[in-house]
């Protein structure tokens, strides 16, 4: 399965899993499962940090890259199919970088580790 983690389940999956359901450290985990970041997320917690919104436990750069390695994640760029995709979303959700997790989730064909309930009107898989 290839996950794409919404910002809180990276954060989650470094800092704290045990606040996911249980099943979700284990799908973490398993080394069939191929772990993604998308560069939206990567961008959203760096202007979050920049705000003053979001403390990490190290500085955003050393926290980034440390918690790629530590779960073995890939970063999925934005391409010009995934921004199309997105143009094509209804406004059932506004919330830009969810709005881009889910096209490139749905022209990835990708599973979203995410607690976003909402993002089920667009018909993505979702674990969690």
């Amino acid at each position: 399965m290839r996950l794409l983690l919404d910002s809180h389940a990276l954060i989650w999956a470094v800092d704290d899993p045990t606040r996911f359901p249980t099943n979700v450290p284990a799908e973490l985990r398993a080394p069939a499962n191929e772990l993604w970041v998308s560069a939206a997320t990567i961008w959203e917690l760096s202007i979050k940090c920049s705000l003053g919104k979001l403390t990490l436990s190290l500085p955003f750069r050393i926290w980034i890259e440390q918690a790629m390695n530590d779960i073995g994640a890939a970063v999925l760029p934005l391409t010009i199919p995934h921004a199309d995709r997105q143009v094509q979303l209804p406004f059932h959700h506004r919330d830009p970088f969810d709005r881009l997790l889910i096209a490139q989730a749905l022209v990835e064909d990708m599973t979203i580790v995410s607690n976003e309930t909402l993002f089920d009107v667009y018909g993505v898989v979702r674990l969690w």
